[in-house]
This record gives C-alpha cells, sequence and structure tokens, in this order.
C-alpha cells in the first residue's frame, strides 16, 4: 500500500500493524486444534506458543533496527546466511508458508461461512474457501487500495467483538472445567501450543515497515513488544472463556468454528452469529492482506534470484504473474487438506525460519547489539516446539508431518535445480525497490 511522501508511521500505526498481522483469521481456525491436544491446560498452551513468539519479536526488533528494509525476513536470512542456495531454499520455504497462511485463513472463511448451510455443511465449506481465494485474487488484481484503506476498521470490528466476547464471556466461566485434574501432560500441552504458533506468525509484518517508520529504534522495538504482549494476553483471556464456557467434547466437534460456538452458553445463537460474522471479516480482510503481502515478498524473492523471473513480471505495475501462482497453490492445499494437517505445516514452518532469524540475530550481535543468549533460547525453543510438536502428532496426523518434510525438500532442491538450471545471478535485497 502506497504512502504519501513524507508520511511517517508512529508508534500506534506499527502496533496496529502488529496485532491485526496477529489478530487476522488464526484465532478463530486454531482454537479448537489446541482444546483437541491441552483439553482445560489450553490457556497455558496459549502462553507457551506467546513467550515463543516473544523471544524472537527480540530479534526482529534487533534486526529490523539494523537492517530497515522491506524486504523483512528474507533480508535477514540473506544478511546472516548469505545469498547462497541455503538462505534461497529458506526463502522459498517463507513463501510456502504464507501459503499455508492463506489455506488457513481461507479453510477458516469456509468453515465459519458454512455454517450458515448447516444441511449441507462440507459442500458450501469448499465452495466458499474457493469463493474467498479468487475473490481476493480479482481484488488485489484490479487494486486493493479500497480495501486497504478499510483494513484499520475492520481491525477495530473484530477487536471489539473479541474484547466484548471475553468481557460478557468472564462472568460465567465453570472454574472447574480449567482446573489442573482437565490439564494434559507437558508434551501435549507444548503440542497444543505450537500446531496453533501461526496464530502469532503476524508480527513479522512489523519489520516490512521499517523503512517508513518515524524514530525507527525507538518505535519499532516498542511496536513488536507491545503487540506480541497485548495479543498473548488476549488470545489466553479468549482461551479461558471458551474452555471454561463449553464442555471440551462440544468445542472439539466444532473445532473448525469453535470460538462462535463458545459464545452461545453466554450469548445464545445471536453470539454465535456475532462471532461468526467477525471470523468472516477478520479472514477476509486476512486473505486480502496476505496475498497483498506475499504477492510482493515473492516479487522480493524473485528480484533476489531465488524464483523464477515469473514471479517477478509485473502487470498494470503489480506483481499479478506471482499473484496468481499463489492463489493457484492456495486452492489447492486448502481444498485438499484438513485443518490439522494446515496448522501441523503453516506452524512448523513459521518455527524453522522463527528459530533460524533468532540465530541470525546471535550471529549478527555485534551489528545488532543484541543479547546472545536471549537470541539462543528464543532459537532452540523454536527448534523444539517443533521437535515436540511432531511427536505429538506423528500418530494423529501423519499425513501433515509428510507434507511439511516434503515441503523442506522441496524448497531447497527447487532452489539448487532453478540455480543449476539457469545460473541466475543474486541481487541484494537491500537494493530491491518494491
Amino acid at each position: 500500500m502506497s504512502r504519501k511522501e513524507g508520511k511517517k508511521l508512529s508508534f500506534w500505526s506499527v502496533f496496529a500493524i502488529g496485532v491485526g498481522g496477529m489478530v487476522g483469521g488464526g484465532i478463530f481456525a486454531v482454537l479448537g486444534l489446541a482444546v483437541q491436544l491441552a483439553h482445560g491446560s489450553t490457556p497455558i498452551a496459549f502462553a507457551i506458543a506467546g513467550f515463543v513468539a516473544l523471544l524472537t519479536s527480540y530479534s526482529y526488533a534487533k534486526l529490523s533496527v539494523t537492517y530497515p528494509t522491506r524486504g523483512g525476513t528474507v533480508e535477514f536470512l540473506n544478511q546472516a546466511y548469505g545469498t547462497g542456495v541455503f538462505t534461497g531454499g529458506l526463502n522459498i520455504l517463507l513463501y510456502l508458508s504464507y501459503i499455508i497462511m492463506l489455506s488457513l485463513y481461507s479453510y477458516a472463511f469456509g468453515s465459519y461461512g458454512a455454517t450458515f448451510f448447516p444441511n449441507n455443511y462440507d459442500f458450501w465449506k469448499h465452495v466458499l474457501i474457493s469463493f474467498a481465494i479468487l475473490l481476493f485474487t480479482f481484488i488485489n488484481m484490479i487494486g486493493s487500495k479500497a480495501v486497504g484503506e478499510s483494513e484499520e476498521y475492520i481491525v477495530g470490528i473484530k477487536l471489539s467483538i473479541l474484547l466484548f466476547f471475553v468481557i460478557i464471556g468472564m462472568w460465567s466461566i465453570n472454574s472447574a472445567r480449567l482446573a489442573p485434574d482437565t490439564w494434559v501432560n507437558p508434551i501435549s500441552l507444548v503440542a497444543g501450543g505450537m500446531i496453533i504458533f501461526l496464530a502469532y506468525e503476524g508480527f513479522e509484518l512489523i519489520a516490512n515497515t521499517a523503512e517508513d517508520v518515524d524514530d525507527v529504534r525507538r518505535t519499532l522495538p516498542k511496536a513488536y513488544y507491545a503487540s506480541v504482549g497485548f495479543v498473548v494476553f488476549l488470545y489466553v483471556a479468549i482461551a479461558i472463556v471458551a474452555v471454561g464456557n463449553l464442555p471440551l467434547s462440544q468445542l472439539i466437534n466444532a473445532r473448525d468454528y469453535a470460538l462462535a460456538e463458545a459464545a452461545k452458553p453466554f450469548l445464545g445463537n445471536a453470539g454465535f452469529l456475532l462471532i461468526a460474522i467477525a471470523a468472516l471479516l477478520s479472514t477476509g480482510s486476512a486473505i486480502n492482506a496476505t496475498l497483498y503481502s506475499s504477492a510482493r515478498v515473492s516479487y522480493v524473492i524473485a528480484k533476489d534470484g531465488e524464483l523464477p523471473k515469473a514471479f517477478e513480471r509485473k502487470v498494470w505495475r503489480r506483481p499479478i504473474e506471482g499473484l496468481l501462482i499463489t492463489a493457484v497453490l492456495t486452492l489447492i492445499v486448502a481444498n485438499l487438506f484438513d485443518l490439522s494437517s494446515i496448522s501441523t505445516i503453516g506452524s512448523s514452518g513459521f518455527l524453522i525460519i522463527f528459530g533460524l532469524v533468532n540465530l541470525a540475530n546471535f550471529k549478527l550481535h555485534k551489528k545488532t547489539g543484541g543479547n546472545r543468549a536471549l537470541s539462543m533460547l528464543g532459537a532452540i525453543m523454536a527448534f523444539f516446539a517443533v521437535a515436540i510438536l511432531f511427536k505429538e502428532v506423528l500418530t494423529t496426523n501423519i499425513q501433515g508431518v509428510e507434507v511439511f518434510a516434503a515441503m523442506v525438500v522441496l524448497a531447497f532442491f527447487a532452489e539448487w535445480l532453478y540455480r543449476r538450471i539457469t545460473g541466475r545471478e543474486l541481487k541484494h535485497l537491500l537494493k530491491v525497490s518494491i
């Protein structure tokens, strides 16, 4: 989205971007999955995932201040590990992870929308998944200015509804449903937090604002910590209200739209409808914003020599070909895989990327002034979280693990093969202008 010349983003603007990026469609989609794994300890699972996100935001803050570029994560990886096959593979993995995020948002849009057609739920779910992807792809093709300008209002509406859900729901909690005897073992608890980790992923969007921020050294770190801290508090509160108001079996049975179901005990059918509408608004805006961002991320990676030139071709001054490729891949993933597989794949991808960003801050600490211990702790926790997640879901969702492993192999093999065939010259990201 273009900004007026000379106009700089304040702390509150960047804070809103971070919160809006995190509280997209994720919380609407993954609450039921977390409950399925963590049961009564679901609020703790959200807190654990939030702690990993907060640690990683420290590395992002340090790197963003040192390398203020719209390249964000791509630039940080290039600075730390060079522009070889390893970094190229990671950048392709990042792009594929964006596709998984888009699939999650689209799946949630379809799931909540299909609740209006209970007699043929599965059919309408897939119809609405495809409709959402095609609609927002078209909007991005012709120009997303109108939707972009309305984004701040959509963020305000969904936050207001979620805070209303929390405030009203806190009055009717059954504390027995949150008691320690409803908690799961530590392995399942961590896995429950990590399978929904991608609900925190959006804070990295702050890195892409660095060139447009007023007083980068003060504004960016404050915005990272404040936005992540606020969202951790919000998610934990939502989990407390949901688990405290509805039996676990009902939340798990309605896991694709668990948040709306959780509103029924204290807000009735009107509450279900309110949350469902909020979910459609939220996931719709998230699809639009992520399509906009992912098309530009793929453009940057292609300009850097790590994706085919098709991704950097512009039509009507926009990276249209990359957008269409992204949309087609999203249509396939969102319609082919279930919610658990999508969440497992997406969370694993971002945890690995974030672990390597933490290691990047560790490696570049002399330039960033970062604390090596904090950076290493963030990296260890991210990689450990992936291992725990895999261990837990290997018996329940082997498909998700297999697809993720195939995605990693594909990313690095494709990068190696592409360079081998084309010998394309690499360029430095800081010289790239989107």
